[in-house]
């Protein structure tokens, strides 16, 4: 499973719009300069978010988005399947062998639980140890 830009960038809307929750709606304008990314990839981005019901649009010289709930109660896994669709590193073919079947449906809900027991505010306030080497990993 490869999360594409869509995801990351999503992603990262979120994380920013739950750094700033209660202090008001923030423009993609401000997220897009701070992280250096496209503004108009970002408006593409916010729709489906919206139409998930994930946050919600202010009208105004001052408006902008702002979740619609706490940081707390969106996990990793809502934005992820809103963008980039169910989570499924390998399609489990029923004719397959067992072990490897079994397999395929160990990582998918691996990489589920990661996902669900992940939330806004987990990662908004996340605090780097410097334990971890760098990797790079592959689903």
């Amino acid at each position: 499973m490869k999360i594409s830009t869509k995801g990351r960038y999503g992603l990262t809307i979120m994380i920013a719009l739950a750094k700033k929750h209660g202090d008001g709606p923030i423009s993609l304008r401000s997220i897009a300069k701070e992280y250096n990314l496209s503004e108009h990839y970002l408006e593409q981005l916010i729709a489906p978010l919206r139409n998930a019901m994930y946050v919600k649009s202010v009208r105004g010289a001052y408006g902008g988005y702002m979740l619609t709930k706490d940081p707390k109660e969106i996990t990793a896994g809502d934005i992820i399947r809103v963008l980039e669709g169910p989570i499924s590193p390998v399609e489990v073919v029923e004719d397959e062998e067992p072990a490897k079947r079994d397999l395929w449906i160990k990582i998918r809900d691996a990489v589920k639980d990661v996902l669900d027991s992940t939330t806004l505010d987990d990662l908004a306030n996340y605090e780097e140890t410097g334990d971890m080497e760098d990797y790079m990993f592959y689903i």
